[in-house]
Order: C-alpha cells, then structure tokens, then sequence
C-alpha cells in the first residue's frame, strides 16, 4: 500500500509540477502595425527604429513595420483611412487636415520646439530677416512659406519690401547644390540635419532660426498622428505604441552614440558621421524642458493655428482642444 501511494504521488508531482514548461501553450501573436514616415529615415525617426530593434514594440505585443512615402496619398489622408495605423506629421500639416475635416489627431510631439531656420552660406551675408531682401529663396511650394517669409520681414520693419524676395522653385532640390550652382541664396531647412550635413561637409552657413527671431508662433514638427477612428475603438493599442516609442526616444536621449548605430543599421544608406552628430544634437531637444518625452501644450496649438488663420492659410479656426491628445503618453 505504502508503495502505490508512493507511485501515485510520483506521477502527480510529475503531471502538475512541470505544468510551467508545457509546449502546448502558442504564444499570442503580435498585433501587426503600420506606421508611415513623412520622408526618407533620418533621425527624427530614431525612436521608433530603436524601439523596434530593442524589442520594444515587442514586449508591447505589437509587429511594427516602418513604412516609407506611400503611394495613394499623404501620412495624413492614409491614416485617416486606417491604410496606415500611425504616421509621422507636423503641427501644420495636421492643422490643414482638420480644417478639411481629416480626423486625425496629434498624440506625441517627437521634437519640443521648431529646430528649423532659414540658411545661407556664409559668404552671401544673410544673418537677419531684412537681408533677405533682394535674395533668391529655394521654395518648395507651400504657402506658408510666403507667409513666414513676410512675416519675419514685418517683424524687423520691412514687410512692405516682401516683394523684393524672389522665390525659385526648387522642389525637392539638395540644399547644397542649389546654392552652389547660384540657383537660390536661401533655403528653409531643419538645423538638425542640414545644418548638421554643413557642418559635416565643412560648409559655413549662417541660419536665422525662427524661434530665435520669435515673430512666428512656436509650433510642434514633426509629431506623431493617428486617426480618431483608432483612438475611439482601439485606444489599448495607441497606449501600447506610445508606450515603446517613449521608450525608443528615451533611449535615444540618454545613449544618442548607440541610438545613432540603430538608425544607420535600419538605413544604411545614411552617412554615418552625418547620423552620429544629428542624434547628439537632437538630444537635447526631443524633450527639452518638457516633464516626459512626446508633452504638447494646448496654447502651442491655439497660437499656431490662429496665426495660420490670420495669414489666410486655413479657411477657419480649428478646435485645438481636439487636434492632440496626452492621454497615451506614459
């Protein structure tokens, strides 16, 4: 009797006590998104590329695919359709798709502050808004150009001499050869990349940044966006997202030098000196002084978007209450 109790107790110990192990149970699969980039990888983009390659997104439960310029429409009009799940945007590009009721909203600003400017090489001597007078500006074709060209000019005192400034269309033209060739004398550029590109290439620029001339209202670029439509029925998901792309920025505040290795790993193709400086520069500014990464502050996007409204750039105001949401940063 002593021996079969042994035996049974053997087989029981043996049947419950490994139930940890058992192959039986799959694992639950990952929830497959897709997020759209606003251009080529650069490190703007860092987070979300470092977040992947950590196993962020991962431990989220989510199979993040990082998707290119896309075919059939903008970040914007994409996300809202849910052909993409989230998308990389500015303050602007969201505002004029509300405004044309796109339902698409902000849920984390990658950078704190506008870290763009107008730039020139060194020798044309453009060091304020009133030397742009008589210059050629490399223009892309938006028209918000045309309105923050003229309204630094009326910041210094010479808006009525706006059109003494001859914009060139130069499309998607490389900065550096524009310039080189004489075809413009200044470009409207981001400091973290082109102004970082000069500096690697050895090129003395003079850049009036446009926080510093503090005429045009601060405003978030880029930014993350996703639809309502993803919010209102799969908020879970936006929080699980956020939650690893916080992490792919902190980490690429805190360690920039091995955030840097992750990007060029993910796009080979960058220059790798080029890569390395940008990320130690925007450091220090993807959360500035700001309490967590991704922080956006309601007056940023009512000031920005009056102004827009002032200069005729939307067709009304928007509520900026609903253009961004905190409520999924971690």
């Amino acid at each position: 009797m002593r021996r079969w109790l042994l035996f049974t107790l053997m087989m029981v110990l043996t049947a419950c006590g490994s139930g940890t192990a058992t192959p039986s149970s799959p694992q639950t699969p990952l929830t497959n998104v897709r997020v759209g980039l606003d251009w080529t990888p650069n490190t703007n983009h860092t987070g979300l590329y470092v977040a992947q390659d950590k196993g962020y997104y991962a431990q989220q439960g989510l199979a993040v695919e990082i998707l290119g310029a896309q075919e059939g429409g903008t970040v914007e009009q994409l996300v809202a359709a849910g052909r993409l799940d989230f998308g990389i945007s500015y303050q602007e590009g969201v505002t004029q798709a509300r405004v044309e009721g796109v339902p698409i909203v902000s849920i984390a600003a990658i950078i704190q502050h506008n870290t763009s400017g107008f730039a020139s090489r060194a020798e044309e001597g453009i060091t304020s808004p009133r030397d742009f007078i008589g210059k050629k500006y490399g223009a892309f074709g938006s028209p918000v150009e045309e309105a923050v060209i003229r309204g630094l000019l009326e910041c210094v005192g010479a808006g009525e001499q706006f059109d003494q400034v001859k914009f060139v269309d130069i499309g998607s033209s490389d900065f550096f050869v524009a310039t080189e060739r004489d075809e413009v004398d200044f470009v409207w550029i981001f400091k973290g990349w082109t102004g970082i590109e000069a500096e690697v290439r050895g090129v003395p620029l003079n850049i009036v940044m446009m926080n510093d001339v503090q005429c045009i209202p601060d405003y978030y670029t880029p930014v993350i966006i996703t639809s309502e439509k993803l919010i209102a029925e799969r908020p879970d998901l936006v929080r699980r997202f956020l939650a690893a792309t916080s992490a792919g920025y902190r980490f690429a505040i805190e360690q920039p030098a091995e955030a840097a290795d992750i990007l060029l790993k993910a796009a080979p193709e960058l220059d790798a000196e080029l890569v390395r400086r940008s990320q130690q520069y925007l450091a220090g500014q993807y959360q500035a002084e700001a309490p967590r990464w991704g922080e956006q502050k309601l007056a940023v996007w009512r000031t920005y978007a009056q102004w827009m409204a002032e200069r005729n750039l939307i067709a009304r105001m928007i509520e900026p209450e609903k253009a961004f949401t905190n409520d999924f940063l971690p």
